[in-house]
């Protein structure tokens, strides 16, 4: 979607974020070559187990974060900030917030290194069932374990609105509404009102499209 094709696959990711995986992916080579980290988070070899990063590659993320987030957290003002950054153009303000949630799984409003790893092992080395989930999760905004029509048009708005009007000049003020209505026509199978994470995995399975943009990161690191 933008929307698992363009949708947040975070397709756009991060350091502190989503949006900086490149940055990081361009630099590990250099960073592998420099002294270990002079700061290490507690329980790093925890992290090595319960994600799929090596000890070598948690050191430069984590060198990277605690430059982008000296105090070791970040709140959803400054998550708001550095996203804005990458999206010159466009307001990237809702979108950021429903990512900030999806990554603060503890909902203390804010997200620590081990909370910005951890996703990031999903988004970029986890298995298809993995990554879908975590996206239901993003689009699941109230938590209930569904995804309705105003959840996924919140969502899919916040997407528009991030990438600017100089991305889409020639869209419709209604395109939103359509693609929304055409993926929930798909993915609500038992036409029922909502979308259950067994609808939006066997759904996404379906599509080509969502399936590539799956593997897009898969190398990065």
């Amino acid at each position: 979607m933008l929307f698992l094709k363009q949708l947040p696959f975070p397709e756009e990711s991060p350091q502190c974020f989503p949006s900086k995986v490149k940055y990081v992916s361009d630099k590990i080579e250099d960073e592998l070559e420099m002294t270990t980290v002079c700061h290490r988070p507690e329980g790093l070899e925890q992290l090595e187990a319960q994600t799929n990063f090596t000890k070598r590659e948690l050191q430069v993320l984590y060198r990277g974060f605690k430059n982008e987030c000296p105090s070791g957290v970040v709140n959803e003002e400054t998550f708001k900030q550095i996203y804005a950054q990458f999206f010159p153009h466009g307001d990237a303000s809702m979108y950021a917030h429903y990512l900030f949630n999806a990554f603060d799984t503890a909902q203390n409003g804010s997200v620590k290194f081990e909370d910005f790893v951890m996703a990031l092992s999903i988004l970029l080395r986890g298995t298809v069932h993995e990554k879908l989930r975590w996206t239901f999760n993003l689009y699941d905004i109230n938590k209930d374990g569904y995804i309705n029509k105003e959840e996924m048009m919140d969502i899919v708005k916040a997407i528009y609105d991030m990438m600017g009007k100089y991305t889409y000049p020639v869209l419709k003020e209604d395109a939103p509404r359509q693609h929304v209505e055409v993926f929930f026509q798909k993915m609500d199978k038992n036409k029922d009102g909502v979308v259950t994470l067994d609808e939006f995995i066997e759904s996404c399975q379906e599509d080509d499209n969502i399936m590539r943009s799956l593997q897009l990161f898969e190398n990065v690191m």
